[in-house]
């Protein structure tokens, strides 16, 4: 018992780690779709997409990984979560399907109406995939029916006020990692209207990380207990605080000069002590206030057979992302692209 108790809590850290690994790097690829209404200008949009050109198409990876973990490792987790939120996710795949399509057809366009097109499926595809995201985000927080070991609710339970609130956090949030990306980029103008709107986007995002917090203790009693409850506040009242305190980091970096790098690896840091906030809030269940990680677990020994491979491969993927940003590092010269 203790031995698959074990290699079930392994394979939710790494679940865990795969879906904030996807969060932080297609997040920003994101929120440069996010961002693109506010610049008109070719020119402007070209570099904004070079700045990702060489590692974008890595970053989905994580999402694949992340999925096929959880179908895998806890099977009945993955047969309770798809049926609720269905909808939502067919939208995030379709959103990436045409954001991905868009951004390498888009430098093939020769006419302007088409070029149009294609940044309207760019921008579509980001903020359609961002918003589906944070809406999952919420239906999953504020719970799922299940009945016996299946989905017990209805077509339409993913859609509520707070599943919309996550929703319109996860988009400003995007936008507040990809502004901050494109000024650890970019040079001249463009990063200083950059910082600007890195700005802005970083309050608002601060704005919805008190609001989904603020929101989320009155889903369940579980929750409240878990932030309020003692001694577990004792634990859990620091990450408030070191959030506040990463925000004030934050507010100073955007407003120094020369510190192109810090608002990008604070805003990491920020999501980073979010996410870590999300894992107190469900820990240790699959399915807020009804399933658990062990009631929803794979066979140990099925666990194991994956584990293997997992912790062969991940290290791999690791390797080879941090390879190619680090080949890619710098800022990005306007004359030169990846396309």
């Amino acid at each position: 018992m203790f031995y698959s108790i074990d290699l079930t809590v392994a394979w939710a850290f790494l679940l865990a780690f795969s879906v904030f690994v996807y969060v932080v790097l297609d997040g920003f690829d994101l929120g440069i779709g996010i961002l693109y209404p506010f610049f008109r200008k070719k020119e402007d949009r070209d570099i904004m997409m070079n700045s990702v050109a060489p590692v974008w198409d890595g970053n989905e990876t994580w999402l694949v990984l992340g999925g096929g973990g959880l179908f895998a490792a806890f099977p009945l987790a993955y047969a309770v979560i798809m049926p609720a939120v269905y909808p939502a996710i067919i939208a995030m795949l379709l959103a990436l399907i045409f954001r991905g399509v868009a951004f390498e057809y888009r430098w093939r366009a020769t006419s302007r109406l088409s070029k149009r097109s294609w940044d309207a499926a760019f921008i579509g595809g980001s903020v359609t995939a961002a918003l589906a995201q944070g809406i999952i985000l919420g239906a999953f927080l504020q719970g799922i029916e299940v009945e016996g070991r299946a989905y017990a609710g209805g077509w339409w339970d993913w859609l509520t006020p707070f599943s919309v609130l996550c929703g319109v956090a996860v988009v400003v949030g995007y936008a507040f990692l990809g502004a901050c990306w494109l000024n650890m980029k970019l040079e001249g103008e463009i990063q200083h209207r950059v910082r600007i709107m890195a700005r802005a986007f970083f309050v608002a995002t601060l704005v919805g990380i008190v609001a989904v917090s603020l929101a989320t203790p009155f889903l369940g009693a579980g929750y409240a207990a878990r932030w309020f409850g003692w001694p577990q506040i004792a634990l859990t009242a620091p990450v408030p605080l070191l959030i506040g305190g990463i925000a004030l980091l934050l507010a100073r970096s955007l407003f120094a000069q020369g510190r192109d790098t810090w608002p990008f690896l604070l805003a990491l840091a920020l999501f980073a002590l979010c996410f870590l906030g999300l894992g107190i809030s469900i820990w240790p269940l699959a399915i807020p206030q009804e399933i658990t990680i062990w009631d929803a677990a794979a066979p140990a020994k099925s666990q194991l057979f994956m584990f293997v491979g997992a912790i062969v491969l991940v290290p791999i993927i690791l390797a080879y992302t941090g390879y190619a940003y680090w080949v890619f590092r710098g800022k990005l010269d306007p004359e030169k692209g990846y396309h």
